[in-house]
């Protein structure tokens, strides 16, 4: 017999290449907003204004220009406000203000600005001209998929576990694949032939990869679950 599942030392995780790359973007940008971050303060604007702002100008880009199928000018719009997701963070951090509103508030502001770009793409194949009932639902399944990967893991640690999984395509990878196939497709306005195919093949692997990272996460908190229950037992506990 194996050791009890509570006495088994903690594994050690070695960073992925995909959890280093974005350590060392983060790390960029934050070197490079931190003066922007400065001056607001100076202003004396706060980090929830920012949250706000961002995801405000993230909505209007999306839902103004992508369901006229406006994609380079929506993608440069959205590209613009997404920025003050690292913004505000860094007021924050400046301030000494991090608390559990901003961490809520700027959470449930990236999944309205989520919804509102799939939103947006779903309504572009959804009219006369990007007629695309296979593409609308595509876009659609996008957008419900890409929230239910965001409840696994807030549910799952809303239980107590950790949920120590690195999904496949999360939100980072969800927008950057999304983003740049919407703006390269947009050149296809001004005179680039045949790249608007970029979207289409862009949203079917977001799709995909999120459906895989769904399965990973909603595999992971069961595995969790169970060595949860089971180290709950063996202390005489009660795992219900």
């Amino acid at each position: 017999m194996g050791q009890p599942v509570a006495d088994r030392p903690p594994a050690r995780i070695r960073p992925s290449g995909k959890a280093m790359l974005n350590k060392y973007a983060r790390a960029f940008f934050t070197r490079v907003l931190t003066p922007f971050a400065a001056l607001l303060i100076r202003l004396g604007v706060s980090p929830d204004a920012v949250t706000l702002i961002g995801t405000g100008g993230v909505v209007a880009g999306a839902l103004v220009f992508y369901p006229q199928g406006e994609f380079f000018w929506g993608t440069v719009t959205i590209t613009l406000f997404v920025f003050s997701d690292l913004v505000d963070g860094n007021m924050a951090r400046q301030l000494g203000r991090s608390s559990r509103w901003g961490a809520f508030l700027d959470s449930t502001l990236d999944r309205v600005a989520d919804a509102a770009i799939f939103g947006g793409l779903a309504l572009w194949y959804a009219s006369y001209e990007g007629h695309s009932i296979a593409l609308c639902a595509v876009a659609i399944f996008c957008l419900a998929s890409g929230q239910v990967v965001s409840y696994t893991k807030a549910r799952g640690e809303s239980i107590g576990l950790p949920v120590k999984v690195n999904g496949l395509v999360e939100r980072a990878e969800r927008l950057v694949i999304s983003l740049v196939a919407c703006g390269f497709s947009g050149l296809h306005k001004f005179g680039v032939p045949g790249i608007q195919v970029l979207l289409p093949i862009a949203l079917w692997i977001v799709a995909v990869g999120s459906l895989i990272t769904l399965i990973q996460r909603v595999v992971t908190v069961r595995r969790e679950a169970a060595e949860a229950d089971a180290a709950t037992l063996a202390g005489g506990g009660d795992a219900r």
